[in-house]
């Protein structure tokens, strides 16, 4: 009789567009090296380690972050929690302990995993709108601010002008979607 550990619901997926993306992944587990070695290849992960206690977790994402990596760890456990407390960004799915769900960033509400790439690709769009939008409020502020001090600006113009930089910045964010 041989018993294999279930994939979780969008895990290949999940791990298919990061590589797509040309994210690096790594599967680290408390399981055994079997176990974790049939989950890796299954999945297509070629970095793995087995039988990791949770600081050797946390030490992994700290070792990654000291290269100058930005790290997502995606865990359900009790054992997870220390990596997902130190990870830049975390994420569990709804089924996860407690305080695994605690330490995490961002809590899925079912067990499907597949959108956790979604999550990553808007949030680099949404990282990519907000300094297009301190842009454009900084070039406003440049070209306004000393328009208004020597006084060529009447105070309807200037009201105007500030309307229109509002706009155009919520309009540059509504390209998000």
């Amino acid at each position: 009789m041989a018993f294999a550990d279930r994939l979780r619901p969008g895990a290949a997926e999940a791990v298919a567009a990061f590589q797509k993306q040309g994210k690096e992944v790594h599967l680290i587990s408390g399981d055994v090296a079997g176990a974790v070695g049939d989950l890796a290849g299954r999945l297509g992960i070629v970095q793995w380690q087995a039988e990791a206690l949770p600081a050797d977790k946390a030490a992994l994402i700290a070792e990654l972050a000291a290269q100058g990596r930005k790290v997502l760890m995606v865990g359900d456990g009790l054992n997870d929690t220390a990596a997902l407390a130190s990870a830049h960004a975390s994420i569990s799915p709804a089924s996860a302990l407690d305080a695994a769900r605690a330490a995490s960033d961002i809590v899925l509400l079912g067990t499907d995993l597949s959108p956790v790439a979604e999550a990553v690709r808007v949030a680099v769009k949404a990282r990519r709108r907000i300094k297009e939008n301190f842009a454009i409020s900084l070039l406003y502020n440049v070209v306004a601010v000393p328009i208004a001090i020597v006084g060529l600006a009447t105070p309807l113009a200037a009201a105007l002008a500030m309307s229109l930089s509002s706009i155009t910045v919520s309009l540059n964010a509504l390209r998000l979607k």
